[in-house]
């Protein structure tokens, strides 16, 4: 019997991918992705270097003093992946499109996660939420996700992204605390940095974001078409220009700083996935950073 489109995806990055990260992390990937429950199991003064989202804002109201909530971790990991499949993510200019990314992470993640025995789940955006799946574990699991991702057709046109609709879908489904992905090129339309605070106030969040080389910078290769992939309007320009090459490159430095400072306000670390990149070079260098960070955060709690 022939193996279904997701099955060999998932056995390709299985292959090339999975192992790699497995022996790269070496099974350290709880202390990069780490899970905590909701038993609480103490409150305490704040000390310098908490975790901000623990403050129990009750008994800081009370007490006039800052105090955190400690919880008792759980064993088990539950990740939910927040996926946008709107049609700016069907771009690239380099070999893959930002969707090919966004399939190849949520299966590598998804499985490295449920190898460990932990549990998966999504929920996924196109013109709408559309569908949300609840965490199990397992390789059947991934093998649902994949599917569910894959038979999603490409959207010529559509309405302008809301990332507010899934972050907020997001906030209604998840009734544990989670590790969430929020999977996007980030190009939406405004409200959602409001809604991303506040779902990582609640959970452990990490934003993926999917980035192709052309958009930041366009190459001097004289007149072309420009398509608006979400609503399909058109436009011509010369690339000879230079001038219009630079007004290009700067609309795209100012929206660098914008999702920087929507990240940071937020308070949530940002893994950068590019379409001319290795996908296990992105994971492996984001963790290391992402643990230095943790162990100097630590380090100074304890100085402190």
């Amino acid at each position: 019997m022939s193996r279904s489109a997701p099955e060999r995806r998932l056995q390709r990055l299985d292959w090339t991918i999975v192992r790699r990260l497995d022996g790269l992390l070496q099974g350290d990937y709880r202390t990069v992705f780490k899970g905590q429950g909701l038993d609480l199991a103490d409150i305490r003064e704040y000390a310098f270097g908490d975790d901000v989202r623990h403050i129990d804002w009750n008994v800081t109201a009370r007490l006039d003093t800052p105090y955190v909530r400690e919880y008792l971790e759980d064993r088990e990991i539950s990740a939910h992946f927040l996926l946008d499949l709107s049609p700016s993510v069907d771009f690239g200019t380099v070999d893959r499109r930002k969707r090919d990314l966004l399939l190849d992470f949520t299966a590598v993640l998804a499985r490295l996660l449920t190898r460990h025995g932990n549990k998966v789940g999504a929920t996924i955006y196109a013109t709408r939420v559309e569908r949300a799946i609840p965490a199990l574990g397992g390789r059947i699991q991934v093998l649902r996700l994949l599917h569910e991702l894959e038979k999603r057709p490409r959207l010529e046109k559509a309405p302008l992204t809301s990332l507010s609709e899934l972050l907020e879908a997001g906030m209604r489904t998840l009734k544990r605390r989670s590790l969430v992905f929020v999977v996007s090129d980030f190009f939406s339309a405004e409200g959602w940095e409001e809604r991303l605070l506040r779902i990582a106030r609640r959970h452990e969040t990490l934003a993926i974001r999917l980035i192709d080389p052309r958009e930041s910078e366009l190459p001097d290769i004289g007149p072309v078409v420009l398509t608006d992939s979400e609503t399909g309007e058109q436009l011509r320009v010369d690339t000879h220009d230079r001038r219009f090459r630079e007004r290009f490159t700067e609309a795209a430095r100012r929206r660098e700083e914008r999702l920087a400072g929507a990240f940071a306000r937020a308070g949530v670390d940002v893994l950068v996935l590019r379409t001319d990149e290795d996908l296990v070079r992105s994971i492996v260098r984001f963790a290391y950073a992402r643990k230095r960070r943790a162990a100097r955060r630590a380090a100074t709690g304890r100085v402190a």
